[in-house]
């Protein structure tokens, strides 16, 4: 790994660096095979990772004319033409997001993006290479009690190739995580379609998005369940994963494991019992329930074990309670987030892994993906 971190002012000197080739390790006629990038190689990968990413990020922030991010894409890093066409549609879209969520009652006063190379090989004159995008975006206080920030973690795979005279050229900057998009990103993750299978399961009731819901106030202190405690959990995890628990990144997402355990340990109980049985819900450390890790099973879970309720509206939802979206409406959740802040005026904050992201609005989420189909739970 290389833990270089660079800040949008750092990039200066990029057209510089890119221009002279100075920072070019392997050329189009080097051996044949993978080979790790050197430091300062690997230090242009990250800032043109950096360029773009912050970029896009600007394209969301109040008040920023004729700074970074307003102008088209490309004015520091080489790209290919084709990737220049997508960029620029991309900073469209992110300017059409910023406004259908002014529409919401949120803005952005600032942000900042940061990028470690995680992993930078080149193979005669291609690239591959990984890096980690965290971006903080400062609220605008446009209500008052809105939390501070909201923050995100999301990992990309770009492939270069180097040019003729010197420099790197982008061909594609792609995310690698299976989550909704993040606030800063433009087009909608890809969701695999699941087949009906002909059998009926508590599937539960869709909520309405009309923003704002009518009032329905949880009692947060004196039950079974204490909810401060899934929220600080949730909070505490939300980058840093807790080594107690595995990871299911790489195997559809960890988002559904990520809120079994803030609900552990705000006080559900394990029920036992065969894993393939949705009605179970447990973890022991080697092997857990299905319904620990799948959003489809864990909602069957909730509802069948009567763990929760579905809400009307999904700006009804308040701290410790789960909110699940189908983004392409094909009846199969995809998603599974908890609401670990709630402004007095009404909008839940939601904190969640695959992408990792911290106090995201209901209102961002909505405007990502308008047409997909919610679910609230009150836990």
């Amino acid at each position: 790994m290389i833990p270089k971190r660079f800040r949008p002012a750092a990039i200066a000197a990029l057209t510089v660096a890119l221009a002279s080739g100075s920072m070019l390790a392997y050329s189009a006629g080097a051996a044949s095979g993978p080979k790790a990038a050197d430091r300062a190689t690997a230090d242009t990968f990250g800032r043109i990772a950096d360029d773009v990413l912050s970029q896009r990020t600007q394209a969301l922030v109040d008040d920023q004319a004729g700074k970074q991010g307003s102008g088209p894409a490309g004015q520091k890093t080489r790209m290919t033409a084709q990737l220049k066409k997508d960029e620029d549609a991309a900073l469209q879209s992110l300017r059409s997001r910023k406004t259908r969520l002014a529409e919401l009652g949120e803005a952005y006063t600032g942000a900042d993006t940061r990028v470690v190379v995680d992993r930078a090989t080149v193979t005669g004159g291609k690239a591959t290479v990984q890096v980690t995008e965290k971006t903080t975006l400062t609220y605008k206080k446009l209500r008052g009690d809105e939390p501070d920030t909201t923050d995100i973690g999301t990992r990309y795979e770009l492939t270069l190739t180097s040019k003729r005279g010197g420099g790197w050229e982008l061909v594609s900057i792609k995310s690698q995580d299976s989550g909704p998009v993040a606030v800063n990103e433009p087009v909608a993750a890809k969701v695999k379609v699941v087949k009906d299978d002909g059998n009926q399961y508590p599937d539960g009731t869709p909520a309405s998005t009309k923003y704002p819901a009518p009032a329905k106030p949880k009692a947060k202190t004196g039950g079974a369940y204490d909810y401060a405690a899934m929220a600080k959990y949730a909070e505490k995890y939300w980058s840093n994963y807790n080594p107690a628990y595995r990871k299911f990144n790489g195997s559809g997402g960890d988002c559904t494991n990520f809120i079994s355990q803030a609900l552990k340990a705000g006080g559900w109980k394990p029920v036992p019992g065969s894993s393939s049985d949705y009605r179970n819900w447990w973890y022991d450390g080697t092997r857990q329930s299905d319904s620990w890790v799948g959003a489809n099973e864990f909602a069957w879970f909730t509802l069948s074990n009567q763990r929760a309720a579905n809400l009307a509206n999904v700006y009804q939802a308040d701290i410790g309670d789960v909110l699940q979206v189908d983004f392409n409406k094909d009846g199969s959740k995809d998603h599974s987030m908890m609401v670990t802040y709630r402004s007095k005026a009404g909008m839940p904050y939601l904190t969640y892994h695959s992408t990792n992201t911290y106090r995201k609005s209901l209102a961002s989420i909505i405007a990502s993906y308008p047409d997909a189909v919610y679910y609230a739970y009150r836990t």
